[in-house]
């Protein structure tokens, strides 16, 4: 560890210009939340094949965030480390929204969506590790909080552009095979501030050279992450064999077809690791493979954080509409007015409560400096749990709103400070690596989400989409308790370097 002084504070709008470009990204994944199933229905697909189709999203950040961020993290060139990652994935989305609203066939739709989100994944990976890059400790609760008042801003325009668009007399109508005007619109601009956003971050900051960096480095030295062939060989048979017998029982008893995916995900996790054992173990996918695991001992622990958050908000995403409608508009006819007014109410609480996270964002460095980064991380998605529990006990729709605060802090607060907290422990030399593996904790339980979720409701809850919500709320609780077991770094130990962000001319400028 170098004796050298910590890493310089930089202002407010050195920081601002840094996290300028998650309000791109954030841009161009609520408009492919809000508009691709959309466009899956128009081209032909069946509603039923929906949720197939959307596992493009989780998958493909599973594979290429780990990937990215082992390469960024062995970048060096004219633009730096992570903005050459910025600015190629920014192209490659551009071009994706540009071509997505236009696509002939469900097809090309569906590769066209693989597309978009390995393209917004190069970009949004390296900018988590921008943050622990280029800020010191004490700072960094504020960048990934300020990444999360873009997203949250991001994601309400981005949400709402269509309906705009309608609103200033484009037409909302598809034609006979294509896309509605209203939609084509909404892509072009999202590409335009997309690209924009990012092109921003790319010219407006510099970042620390890789010896700069390294001798402001104050995380413990990576372990050596050998790769263990033979550990390798045994812990792919017993995957491959858990996975095998999962899928025939499966089948056999003809049980959710849902579980196909859980089942599925084991037997290839196996068959990578039976791969891996007879590859050369020198290569790229042996080495994030022993990165994951030799991962510090606080990744470990906020992945148990990370795990329960998001399979809260993946069963919120998934069966808010389904609850929302049946329970407070009392209607499950998906074809009647009542049904559609619901439906739009609730497209209202998810732009409500990216908005309210946007505020939240602002509030959140305060709690932070006040009771630190565990306890409010606790408080607020304590906050997001009471907010998906009320739904059982609110029957007004309009005071649904009132929950959606408790989720936009929750929301804020997932975005930012498990990030925080994961960065303080992490060396320099594999910031992208571990932020992109990071990311695990994030897919799998989505996946688990996706696959177990009808099964409980339909064995537990009389198929009651209200109490998926409940499990989320539930499931939000146990992750504030998870977070207590994280170490936190005092940050007092980072008091005495110096803080002037005059003394910061090689890092970020304006």
């Amino acid at each position: 560890m170098s004796s050298m002084p910590g890493k310089p504070a930089l202002t407010f709008w050195q920081i601002w210009n840094m996290c300028f470009g998650f309000l791109g990204i954030q841009f161009g994944f609520a408009l492919q939340n809000a508009n691709v199933s959309r466009i899956f229905q128009t081209l032909g697909a069946d509603v039923a094949d929906i949720p197939v189709l959307w596992i493009a999203a989780p998958l493909t950040g599973l594979i290429v965030q780990p990937i990215v961020g082992h390469y960024s993290d062995r970048t060096w060139n004219r633009l730096g480390r992570r903005r050459p990652y910025f600015l190629v994935g920014a192209i490659l989305t551009t071009l994706a929204l540009v071509f997505m609203p236009n696509a002939p066939l469900l097809w090309v739709a569906a590769g066209l969506l693989w597309i978009m989100d390995a393209s917004i994944n190069v970009s949004m990976e390296p900018f988590r590790a921008f943050v622990g890059d280029q800020l010191p400790n004490r700072q960094r609760p504020l960048g990934y909080a300020m990444q999360s008042f873009f997203i949250g801003v991001g994601a309400v325009v981005a949400s709402l552009l269509p309906w705009l668009l309608t609103r200033l007399g484009v037409s909302n109508v598809a034609p006979a095979g294509g896309i509605p005007d209203t939609v084509k619109f909404a892509f072009y601009i999202g590409g335009v501030v997309l690209f924009g956003a990012v092109l921003w971050t790319v010219l407006s900051t510099r970042e620390y050279p890789p010896e700069q960096l390294a001798a402001y480095d104050t995380a413990p030295a990576p372990e050596h992450a050998a790769f263990d062939k033979a550990a390798s060989r045994q812990r792919g048979v017993v995957w491959a064999l858990l996975g095998g017998a999962g899928l025939m029982l499966i089948y056999g008893f003809h049980l959710d077809r849902e579980l196909y995916l859980l089942a599925a995900g084991a037997f290839g996790y196996g068959i990578a690791l039976l791969w891996l054992a007879q590859a050369r173990h020198g290569g790229m996918p042996a080495q994030v493979l022993g990165d994951l695991h030799a991962m510090p001992a606080a990744m470990r622990q906020l992945a148990w954080v990370q795990f329960f958050a998001w399979f809260a908000l993946f069963a919120m995403w998934i069966y808010t509409t389904a609850a929302v409608t049946q329970v407070h508009y009392g209607t499950t006819d998906t074809h009647s007015a009542l049904y559609n007014e619901g439906a739009n109410w609730v497209g209202v609480l998810f732009a409500a409560y990216n908005g309210f996270a946007a505020l939240a964002a602002i509030v959140i460095p305060l709690m932070v400096k006040r009771i630190g980064l565990r306890r409010s991380h606790l408080v607020n998605v304590w906050l997001g749990g009471a907010g998906l529990i009320s739904f059982l006990l609110i029957r007004d729709p309009h005071w649904l709103l009132a929950s959606m605060v408790g989720v936009g802090f929750a929301w804020a607060s997932i975005l930012a400070l498990p990030y925080a907290l994961l960065s303080d422990h992490l060396p320099a030399a594999k910031m992208g690596v571990y932020m992109g593996i990071f990311n695990f904790f994030i897919v799998i339980p989505q996946l688990l989400a996706a696959s177990v979720l009808g099964l409980l409701l339909k064995t537990f809850f009389h198929n009651q989409p209200i109490w998926a919500l409940a499990l989320g709320g539930a499931s939000l609780f146990v992750s504030g308790l998870c977070t207590l077991r994280v170490h936190e770094p005092a940050a007092e130990a980072q008091a005495a370097a110096p803080t002037t962000a005059a003394s910061a001319p090689t890092a970020t400028r304006r």
